[in-house]
């Protein structure tokens, strides 16, 4: 049972590398594929409307499959078509076609919205199992894939490869470690079966939307996820254009974000032992609103470079942290996970557009004043949620009939 457990953690752990390193592929060589596609900064938060638009679809409508097949499947499908859109994306941008870019990253977001879900609830599961918590290293797996991504990309950049070719070799070489990651997630995971007299007792047919510790946990996901999310659109060029970098240099300050993110979610673990859930959501959100006053208010790129840092590990724990509390705050992990990954979804679908929209009147420095004041807010939900909120993963419940049992 325990290498059976092991197995299926080390896969995910792969299945989350996987979607850091292309997502950090294309941020990277966001600066050139904008001078390809020869667009503006609002032009630009177009295109990455159909990033948005393609996540939230799938976040929607995921955990709907996985609650009836199960999270294979939907894994599968998930990170197979996030692989697939890094071509679709390097293509366009050789063509000049901000349609066919636009194409590839609704692709590679529908693909993680899809995946999102399925992948959190396994990873819940698999923390139940273990005892201990484990969700925030494997988005800790997630970020490692970004600071991989980010070193070649920015190692491409300088040596002016081409873009097309960067994303179609991106894809090329994810598509066998994607398979056989796939094949060790046990089959009907997640699904649901019908409730019995004794799990249909009045508060559990109380609507989620109406759970006030799980509103919380979905404020603080919102905005966690838009302070990751800004970072992975926008922070090359913020560092560019806001503070006068060229296109290596703001891939370099993207490396030392994804790598404080990747530090920040190996090594939270201690942290939430110590002090809990609630408090160090609480501290990331200062933590993250502290490094982000310092980009945007502080007009010295050096500083703006090491503040990056801050930003990045008070981003790296929060939405991690938040599904796994999520999917320990009741019965119906899949539906309580769903619920809450599409508040932080809902951050993706407004974020980029509404981010280049600002940033086109005003500059990017000055549009991340909406993402500091959302981790504001996430901060005091968090510190609300300080006595309503389990510590760490529990056991799981003899009388979980949520899921089919693997």
């Amino acid at each position: 049972m325990e290498r059976t457990t092991a197995r299926r953690r080390n896969a995910l752990f792969a299945l989350f590398f996987l979607p850091g390193l292309a997502i950090s592929s294309w941020v990277t060589r966001t600066p050139d594929i904008r001078d390809l596609l020869g667009a503006s900064t609002a032009e630009m938060g177009l295109v990455l409307f159909g990033l948005s638009a393609g996540s939230m679809i799938g976040i929607l409508s995921s955990g709907r499959f996985v609650a009836r097949i199960g999270t294979r499947p939907v894994v599968a499908a998930g990170i197979l078509t996030t692989v697939a859109s890094m071509p679709v994306v390097g293509v366009g941008a050789g063509l000049h076609s901000p349609w066919l870019v636009t194409a590839g990253l609704f692709l590679f977001g529908l693909g993680m919205g899809c995946g999102e879900v399925a992948m959190n609830v396994e990873g819940a599961d698999v923390e139940r199992l273990i005892g201990r918590a484990v969700l925030p290293t494997m988005h800790g797996f997630f970020s490692l894939g970004t600071v991989a991504g980010a070193v070649i990309g920015m190692a491409l950049t300088a040596a002016r490869f081409p873009v097309p070719w960067h994303l179609v070799l991106v894809g090329l070489l994810s598509v066998p470690v994607a398979l056989l990651a796939i094949r060790i997630i046990p089959p009907g995971n997640g699904r649901s079966v019908p409730a019995t007299v004794k799990t249909a007792t009045p508060s559990s047919r109380t609507p989620l939307w109406r759970d006030q510790i799980l509103l919380l946990i979905g404020v603080v996901v919102l905005a966690m996820a838009l302070a990751e999310g800004a970072a992975n659109d926008w922070l090359p060029l913020i560092m560019v254009d806001g503070h006068g970098l060229d296109a290596a240099l703001g891939s370099l300050v993207y490396v030392a974000f994804s790598a404080a993110m990747t530090i920040g979610r190996f090594g939270g673990g201690w942290f939430l032992t110590r002090f809990g859930r609630a408090t160090v959501l609480g501290a990331s959100a200062v933590i993250g609103g502290v490094g982000l006053v310092l980009v945007v208010f502080v007009d010295n790129a050096f500083v703006a470079g090491a503040a990056v840092l801050l930003w990045g590990l008070g981003a790296s724990l929060g939405f991690p942290v938040a599904l796994s509390a999520a999917a320990d705050s009741g019965p119906d992990p899949t539906a309580r996970v769903s619920l809450v990954a599409t508040a932080g979804y809902v951050a993706f679908l407004v974020g980029p557009p509404a981010l280049g929209f600002l940033g086109e009147h005003y500059g990017l420095r000055n549009a991340m004043i909406v993402v500091l004041g959302l981790l504001a807010v996430a901060a005091v939900a968090a510190f609300t949620l300080s006595r309503r909120l389990p510590t760490t993963p529990g056991p799981v419940p003899d009388d979980d009939l949520t899921s089919v049992p693997t």
